[in-house]
């Protein structure tokens, strides 16, 4: 019997935390791996998304520590932004992760192919050119991995413009610092957006169609973060919708109604973060058995698509848009392939995890979902007020909050607000991987002082038996 021929077993198209660790982890495996990517490797995340936006807010962080230094014992001269050797640093620290990702592709002798990728029959990648000179090619694989990403939502009248209309690109690179800032939506992205032109002396408003900040958050986490940004200055329209935008005079006129009334705002700049979309166009979807729904690939367990031997994973995939959530599917799914038998992704494990000022983290359910769930639940709350090293840091704002079941103790949700939160989450998350229970969490030793004593002091909360508050 003749064999049909492939050149590879697993062909990646799109070389973001998704894709490039699919190759990775492919090789590893012993199959042979092609990564088509059109762009650099390292996807939106490492370069233009994740990792160069934690650069920016790690600056904004230093300089409000530094023009605070009088607090702790120390004389400084007056701390000013340097916005272009900012944005250099952050470029400087994209380009030496982008050098690692290339780096760890060729160890482990994975072919990165520079083109864009369209599905081309069954097994079929078509490449297309993306230099001038290149010639056109295809490659065959018995399996094809999608992980091509997805983009910022553009809304209709506010289309990017350098000058005054400000993606998450645009925001990244700014050629100046503008004196207002209208920023649309109060998501993640909103958010630290928010946090970081407003440390740098921007005046920011933000407005969010949800009636709180961080919508996806637990309400008490909003209900802090609310109070916190407004008391640092950050100007809220909640519960509010743009009725019009007008460009007039080099500066926009930006109508808003708001729950009681409809106010008018100017701003140099507006910073649209707005969603995301997922980059499934030109693919060559229409010629497959691949489903579409809202902008994204619909997929079983593993990133399996209704057409076999297609899968895929990450942010084309849909929700949670995730770099951690693509590197995990990733993985399973060229387990999958390779005959292993991994554990599917439970999406409610996922944690999450927001860098402005304070940084807010969660993993599982909210208290309100919980109680929708039908769960009977006991919730306990620690706040970094009461804990040794928070003050010792100066910087007590803040709490940790739990969620367990009452019945079994299970650990359903952690949800914080503070310094340095989205370093303690995982914590919380490893409890919840190993099915710890509320008995197991008493138990567990938390070095003094920490902030995560926080974390052991909210689980004895939910149980009336906290010791430092």
């Amino acid at each position: 019997m003749k064999h049909e021929r492939h050149d590879y077993d697993v062909a990646v198209v799109g070389a973001g935390p998704g894709g490039y660790v699919a190759a990775i982890r492919a090789a590893q495996l012993g199959l042979r791996t092609a990564l088509v990517e059109k762009a650099e490797p390292g996807g939106v995340c490492l370069n233009w998304g994740c990792i160069p936006t934690k650069a920016l807010l790690r600056s904004a962080d230093v300089l409000r520590l530094t023009r605070d230094a009088a607090r702790y014992g120390i004389r400084v001269e007056a701390a000013q932004p340097d916005l272009a050797a900012m944005v250099a640093r952050s470029r400087q620290v994209a380009e030496q992760l982008r050098r690692g990702v290339a780096h760890l592709l060729k160890k482990n002798g994975v072919e990165v192919i520079p083109a864009a990728g369209r599905l081309a029959g069954r097994g079929g990648v078509e490449l297309r050119p993306i230099a001038a000179g290149q010639a056109p090619a295809a490659l065959q694989a018995r399996s094809v991995i999608l992980a091509t990403g997805a983009r910022a939502r553009i809304l209709p009248g506010l289309e990017p413009d350098p000058a005054s209309v400000w993606y998450y690109r645009e925001a990244l690179t700014p050629a100046f610092l503008p004196r207002r800032m209208l920023v649309v939506g109060a998501g993640a992205i909103g958010i630290e957006f928010a946090s970081f032109y407003h440390a740098l002396g921007v005046r920011v408003r933000v407005v969010e169609m949800a009636d709180r900040v961080l919508p996806s958050e637990d309400v008490d986490i909003s209900a802090h973060m609310e109070k916190s940004l407004s008391g640092q200055g950050i100007e809220l329209s909640l519960g509010s919708r743009i009725l019009e935008a007008k460009r007039a005079g080099g500066a926009w006129r930006v109508s808003v109604q708001r729950p009681a009334r409809a106010e008018t705002h100017e701003a140099d700049v507006i910073l649209v973060a707005a969603g995301i979309q997922g980059n499934v166009e030109d693919l060559g979807l229409e010629r497959t058995a691949v489903r579409v729904e809202k902008s994204h690939i619909v997929t079983g367990p593993h990133g399996a698509t209704d057409e076999p031997g297609v899968y895929a994973i990450g942010d084309v995939a849909g929700a949670p848009w995730l770099a951690h959530k693509a590197s995990h599917e990733a993985v399973a799914c060229v387990e999958h392939i390779a005959g292993l038998a991994p554990h599917a992704l439970e999406a409610g494990r996922i944690p999450a995890c927001t860098y402005s000022h304070p940084q807010v983290a969660h993993v599982g359910m909210t208290e309100a979902q919980a109680r929708a769930a039908g769960r009977e639940v006991r919730v306990g709350k620690f706040p970094f007020l009461a804990n040794g090293k928070a003050i010792a840091m100066g910087d007590t704002e803040g709490f940790v909050k739990v969620v367990l079941c009452a019945r079994s103790g299970e650990l359903l949700g952690a949800h914080m607000v503070g310094a340095e939160v989205t370093e303690m989450i995982q914590g919380f998350g490893i409890a919840m991987g190993l099915e710890t229970t509320e008995a197991e969490l008493m138990q567990t030793v938390f070095a003094h002082p920490t902030q995560s004593e926080a974390m052991y002091e909210a689980v004895l909360a939910a149980y009336d038996r906290a010791l430092h508050i």
